[in-house]
């Protein structure tokens, strides 16, 4: 059985019951709910092995985590601080990388006023003056890159599918920047890009 591994540099790293001290948090939830991490302020603090690729593959000591169920209940703990995201038990709070986007919105569905989003952990949120769908441009590509918000300060990246439904979906406005394509969810409207650009 390995030891609990030591101090490194002032930063404690994970253990091998940090895992399951994670697991048992996140199923502290009933059904489908989530648990309160916005309560949880515990002192414990350190780092896991645990990175959220940009395509929003999660992968722990270098291996991707290849159980969905996993995946989602970790997801269910994850939290953005001021310092970075972390996953956040009574416990223990955890440091993990996060390249991008923590998710990926993989589905829009229209439903009368409002546009839901389908996550590739299972969560659905409707975009709103809650939840803002932005376009942000990659400076490497100058290729547009949207999210969407989910919950306390974590985004989806839309998948570029679901972005080329958006750009359908979009009708033109004036706005100070000149004719905009944007669209509209539970009384905010949301621009996507200019008019008369490509569709992305």
């Amino acid at each position: 059985m390995r030891a609990r591994r030591a101090y490194i540099r002032g930063v404690t790293r994970e253990s091998p019951s940090s895992l399951d001290t994670v697991i048992a948090a996140a199923k502290q939830a009933p059904g489908r709910g989530l648990p309160p991490v916005h309560l949880w302020h515990p002192e414990h603090c350190g780092e896991i092995d645990i990175r959220i690729r940009k395509d929003g593959v999660w992968f722990h000591e270098g291996t991707p985590i290849g159980r969905e169920a996993l995946v989602r209940l970790f997801s269910t703990v994850l939290r953005k601080d001021p310092d970075g995201f972390h996953l956040v038990t009574p416990v223990e709070k955890m440091k993990i990388e996060v390249e991008d986007a923590p998710f990926i919105a993989v589905r829009v569905d229209r439903e009368g006023e409002a546009l839901r989003f389908l996550t590739n952990v299972g969560d659905t949120v409707e975009a709103g003056p809650d939840n803002a769908i932005r376009v942000a441009m990659d400076p490497a590509t100058g290729e547009p890159r949207p999210y969407v918000h989910v919950r306390r300060g974590l985004e989806a990246l839309i998948a570029r599918p679901v972005f080329y439904e958006l750009a359908e979906m979009a009708v033109e406005r004036e706005t100070p920047e000149g004719p905009t394509l944007g669209v509209a969810s539970n009384g905010a409207w949301f621009p996507v890009g200019p008019a008369g650009a490509h569709r992305p």
